[in-house]
């Protein structure tokens, strides 16, 4: 394996709510003892259900927010120890791309000042030479010199999605976050989004982080994907080795639940009991035991560990549970919804925007 970029460590994330006189308040444990290590140069995506903790872990990775333990160390620096203005110097090797394209973008200011931000802070140009800089990338990320005396408002979704990465890239970072960064885009703007964001890569020799439930984007475009649960993660592995081989009875739920149109190209979904649990009252042991059909007593009272060597699943009982059906089924002759969209990701592959 190539030398990690980044790497975190026990890292925790815990908010408190409500409160007040004669209340306590509640703690809602977000991220929840979760070991990372980003290598240089991979596409790297954090997958899960709504509300386990993606979104926030991201912003731990990049120091948006502060742990409440653990550590995230980037470059051999230790990010949580780092003071606010080393910090802040280092922000030009570290960027984000938030979900919305719209909130994310000051309605009240030109493209060019909104991208040229970034080179004000970090660099030293002159005006002119910001203002080249500019159309510069604007034009590598699809859009025309001349967008830069536009507002946010004239563009649609994709275009101004584009605006997002190119802002992003005009500090030169060396690794970039994704929150979602194409779930609010129609597919086919999706699948040229991200086929923007991989050859960008492979021109900046950048490494990407891409959090998203979309797991179609996902297999196209990652190398290793960690699979979250209740602010946990239960599985890591290649990206192929996941979607063939799950281990975890939570991933393979995942899986078994991606839309199939056509009757019979799927085994029936995996079945799992109840609500998912309050972050802010977590069952004991296995997080996911309360759900999980494979459950037992030890589940409940023991906390499994990530254990594994490159496929590494935290699950009590992993090896001794049947075969996934899983790949054969994702690989099958799809029509519809379904077959156009991966058909896009796919010839997205030999028709770059």
């Amino acid at each position: 394996m190539r030398d990690a970029i980044l790497t975190a460590r026990g890292l925790e994330k815990r908010f408190e709510t409500g409160g007040g006189l004669l209340s306590v308040p509640t703690i809602i444990h977000a991220v929840n003892g979760v070991d990372l290590d980003i290598v240089q140069g991979e596409t790297f995506a954090i997958v899960g259900e709504s509300g386990c903790g993606k979104s926030t872990l991201a912003r731990l990775l990049l120091r948006l927010i502060d742990p409440s333990a653990g550590t995230v160390t980037y470059d051999g620096r230790d990010l949580t120890s780092l003071p606010a203005g080393d910090m802040r110097a280092l922000r030009s090797e570290l960027q984000f791309i938030f979900q919305d394209p719209f909130s994310s973008l000051n309605p009240r200011m030109t493209v060019e000042t909104i991208v040229g931000e970034p080179l004000m802070v970090h660099s030293r140009l002159s005006r002119r030479e910001r203002r080249d800089k500019v159309r510069e990338l604007l034009t590598k990320v699809g859009l025309r010199p001349e967008h830069a005396d536009r507002y946010p408002h004239e563009f649609s979704g994709g275009q101004r999605q584009r605006i997002c990465v190119a802002r992003a890239l005009a500090s030169g970072p060396k690794l970039l976050i994704g929150d979602e960064p194409v779930s609010a885009l129609d597919v086919s703007v999706q699948a040229q989004i991200v086929n923007l964001l991989e050859d960008l890569k492979d021109d900046f020799g950048l490494t990407l982080i891409v959090i998203a439930h979309d797991l179609s984007v996902i297999r196209h475009m990652a190398d290793r994907i960690a699979v979250m649960y209740l602010g946990e993660v239960v599985e890591l592995a290649a990206t192929e080795d996941l979607f063939t081989n799950p281990r975890h009875p939570y991933t393979r739920a995942l899986l078994s639940a991606i839309p199939v149109p056509v009757p019979g190209d799927r085994a029936r979904p995996a079945h799992l009991g109840g609500d998912i649990p309050s972050p802010a009252n977590p069952p004991s042991g296995c997080k996911f035991h309360t759900r999980c059909p494979h459950a037992t007593e030890i589940c409940a009272r023991e906390r499994p560990v990530l254990t594994g060597e490159g496929h590494r699943t935290a699950c009590h009982h992993w090896q001794d549970l049947p075969p996934a059906d899983i790949g054969a089924r994702l690989d099958a002759p799809r029509s519809g919804t379904a077959e156009r969209r991966f058909a896009l990701y796919r010839a997205a592959a030999e028709t770059r925007p």
